[in-house]
């Protein structure tokens, strides 16, 4: 695996663009006063490709997901069309008649079916598409499309909305003989808690987890359920284990094509290359979701929460989820205070099963083997309060969290909460450029 330049143009037969046309020229949502920003991206694979998706399980889903949901069923596309700017969710019937129609001009635009085209959106909710400047964008973007590293970089900045900068990865690894690559870009930076699934119905098996998109490509070949059942297991340990501020959006999606343009056999679950291939593909997906949580708004340290010895996996990610959405418990990590009070306490009123005497709490820097506890077996361990600032002051640290009751983990890759946050978020009603989405 070796990680290269151009993200989704790097693998075969891809051209991207990415295009300003006002789609914020109502001035709602937040990033308006940036002036004429990319907000409209188009993504195109020279061939019909296999996809795989997962989406929100929020109960309130926008017309983009429904119309991205029915397409992956059906197994197959060849364009993604995003906008940022207007998460065109709650828009009622009309929301879903411009969705079909983002769908159907870009078709036009590029000589394709609209079921095999993919619509995403993000930015403010309630608010129309301004369906001219968005038809007028989407013949735009058809005739600028290009492989160059340019093109890549536009389209990244264009699905943007309160990102302060672009998310991009790209990889390169051997099937075979054949030389295989893997790209993606991704925002995200509020509302971000993301909990997709393939259908974006909530498995009642797992926990229920400003929007997140990711758009991956890859010129390998992939049988289609290999290729969904691999998006799922990526998804599940990167865009799925993140949160900034514990808001699920109505507009998360992550799409996966597989073009075959590298020309060796479909790979299939159970073949050795396509464990490399899951394994390159779940890096990209941890790469491009960790960006998230370290752009999230306002944020001014990332916090990886680990959880041990909880007696399930569900428990464990209960216990985990309680602590990194944890107001207060947010607020001291960007104060640089080991308040390990807060995080008892929210391990306390989490669904986890949790026993005061056990609880070890403690701080190690990223990847760090050296972990220094401020708790054992539920008391302070004296460790001097000084030593435990200076843990947790750097702008990335781990918070370990040993539970001692079984064998069972979680990780939560994890944001403080700042006033920037809350200066961003709250708007200002007399100003609707300043409301957020």
């Amino acid at each position: 695996m070796r990680q290269i330049e151009g993200s989704i143009v790097a693998p075969q037969g891809y051209r991207a663009a990415g295009v300003f046309c006002d789609i914020k020229r109502l001035g709602t949502g937040k990033g308006s006063d940036r002036g004429p920003k990319r907000d409209l991206a188009l993504i195109v694979s020279d061939r019909l490709a296999v996809v795989a998706g997962m989406f929100t399980t929020n109960q309130v889903c926008a017309a983009p997901v429904k119309w991205c949901r029915e397409v992956v069923r059906r197994g197959r596309a060849q364009a993604i069309v995003a906008n940022s700017g207007n998460a065109n969710a709650c828009t009622g019937p009309q929301g879903l008649r411009d969705a079909r129609a983002m769908a159907r001009e870009a078709g036009r635009a590029l000589g394709l079916q609209p079921e095999h085209v993919l619509v995403a959106s993000t930015g403010r909710i309630g608010v129309p598409l301004p369906m001219a400047n968005v038809r007028s964008g989407i013949r735009q973007a058809a005739g600028m499309l290009s492989s160059e590293l340019a093109a890549a970089a536009a389209a990244a900045e264009a699905i943007m909305t309160s990102d302060t900068r672009p998310k991009q990865v790209a990889f390169e690894f051997e099937v075979g003989r054949r030389v295989v690559r893997l790209g993606g870009i991704a925002k995200g930076a509020g509302m971000i808690h993301p909990g997709m699934s393939p259908t974006g119905r909530r498995p009642a098996s797992r926990p229920r987890h400003a929007t997140m998109l990711a758009f991956l490509t890859t010129d390998a070949a992939v049988e289609r359920t290999a290729l969904q059942s691999a998006l799922t297991e990526a998804v599940a340990a990167s865009f799925n284990r993140i949160t900034v501020d514990g808001d699920m959006s109505t507009n998360d999606t992550v799409l996966l094509l597989a073009n075959g343009c590298a020309g060796h056999e479909p790979l299939r679950r159970g073949d050795r290359a396509f464990a490399r291939f899951e394994a390159v593909l779940a890096e990209a997906c941890l790469q491009l979701a960790r960006m998230i949580v370290r752009d999230g708004e306002g944020v001014h340290r990332v916090v990886t929460v680990r959880v041990f010895g909880a007696r399930t996996p569900a428990e464990a990610d209960a216990a985990a989820r309680a602590v990194a959405n944890s107001a207060l418990v947010k607020t001291s990590w960007h104060g640089g205070d080991p308040n390990w009070g807060r995080v008892m306490d929210a391990l306390g009123y989490s669904a986890a099963r949790v026993q005061e005497d056990k609880v070890d709490i403690g701080y190690a820097p990223p990847g760090g083997k050296v972990t220094v506890w401020s708790v054992r077996r539920g008391r302070p361990t004296g460790v001097p309060f000084a030593r435990l600032c200076e843990a947790v002051a750097p702008a990335e640290f781990e918070l370990h969290i040993r539970l001692n009751l079984g064998r069972a983990g979680a990780v939560l890759y994890a944001a403080d909460l700042t006033e920037t946050y809350v200066e961003f978020n709250k708007g200002n009603v007399n100003d609707p450029s300043s409301l957020g989405g």
